[in-house]
């Protein structure tokens, strides 16, 4: 049988193309961020199935992320990006509370003196004026949070929307995988659902799939130098079951399910969204026609994949290997004649 065209960049079917000649529907994950609420409960429940050694015990400095990234004791990573927008930038935050000023201090003083509202905060004792005059002059920064709502005392136009886009990431089991490609001893292989494996008992540590991932997902155990990632659970695939993050993800931010099912509820999921005014969805590692064929776990992002940390056009390290192998061949063939024609013309 003929090699499939594809077989190094463009849409294919992973399964069949590996050898599995009665392969089932090829099985994958959609990660709808915006439903993400940053539990990580995926990542307790992936290192619970699958005996990964702890981690993520550090505080780094980004926001409640603790793990940093994908890591060979991390087959599951949920990043928290802090993003502080203009107010507006898509529905008016604050609605109906007051914008203007509070009372001024010398109103407040001299009612602070009696039992009738003042218009100061509740909890200001009467008969302390320089309280009340204090409060009602606006927030004093004391290294505290303040004691007005944010923006209350200080106008609309300085008013601030601040959003978490949390996303749980994972290895995207490429339809044209590097790593396979590379691996010396055939430790990865193509499972029949289109998913990517490592068999660690094969694994020698060379690294070569760690350079070849264009998403820097595989990573090596510095205890015993071998390499380890996510196997979408493979040993629950073949018994039936779903994934072990996908069953704990308490909003269905995980999906797992047949692939092409998914990627029909991904579209959908976004023109909802764009119907609901968040134009900013796109869909990410969905397309089999991009760098790497598709990737059998894509997501719905609310920002540029560059914000997650994604590369934004990812490819194939190993696409260019035949035309790289000719031009070697040609040039080597190039040092050959050259060769001879110098010990001919010095013959002669």
């Amino acid at each position: 049988m003929l090699p499939d065209p594809n077989s190094l960049a463009g849409p294919l079917d992973p399964a069949p193309e590996a050898g599995w000649s009665e392969a089932p529907p090829r099985m994958g994950f959609f990660t709808d961020t915006s439903v993400c609420i940053g539990c990580k409960a995926c990542e307790v429940a992936c290192k619970e199935w699958n005996d990964v050694p702890t981690s993520g015990l550090d505080l780094l400095g980004m926001s409640y992320d603790n793990t940093g990234a994908l890591t060979a004791n991390s087959w599951r990573h949920v990043a928290f990006v802090e993003q502080a927008l203009p107010a507006g930038h898509r529905t008016p935050p604050f609605a109906g509370n007051p914008t203007g000023g509070t009372s001024s201090p010398s109103s407040a003083a001299v009612g602070a003196t009696t039992d009738d509202p003042v218009g100061t905060e509740p909890g200001v004792p009467t008969g302390s004026p320089e309280a009340a005059s204090r409060m009602a002059a606006g927030t004093e920064f004391l290294g505290m949070p303040g004691a007005q709502p944010p923006g209350r005392d200080t106008g609309a136009e300085t008013r601030s929307d601040f959003r978490w886009l949390m996303m749980s990431d994972v290895c995207k089991h490429c339809t044209h995988a590097a790593c396979l490609d590379v691996c010396p001893t055939g430790s990865l292989f193509r499972t029949e659902f289109g998913t990517v494996v490592v068999q660690e008992d094969i694994c020698n540590g060379c690294g070569y799939c760690i350079s070849a991932c264009p998403y820097g997902v595989i990573d090596q155990r510095k205890d015993d130098g071998r390499a380890w990632k996510c196997t979408l659970c493979y040993d629950r695939l073949g018994a039936g079951k779903t994934p072990a993050c996908a069953q704990a993800c308490p909003t269905e931010s995980i999906q797992y399910g047949p692939l092409e099912e998914l990627r029909e509820r991904a579209a959908a999921r976004v023109a909802t969204l764009h119907e609901r005014g968040v134009p900013e969805a796109r869909l990410y590692g969905h397309d089999p026609n991009d760098g790497v064929g598709g990737d059998g776990a894509f997501f719905l992002l609310l920002d540029e994949p560059e914000v997650y940390g994604l590369p934004p056009d990812p490819v194939v390290t190993t696409r260019d290997l035949p035309q790289m192998w000719k031009r070697a061949g040609l040039a080597a063939l190039a040092m050959a004649a050259a060769a001879v024609a110098v010990f001919v013309g010095g013959s002669s």
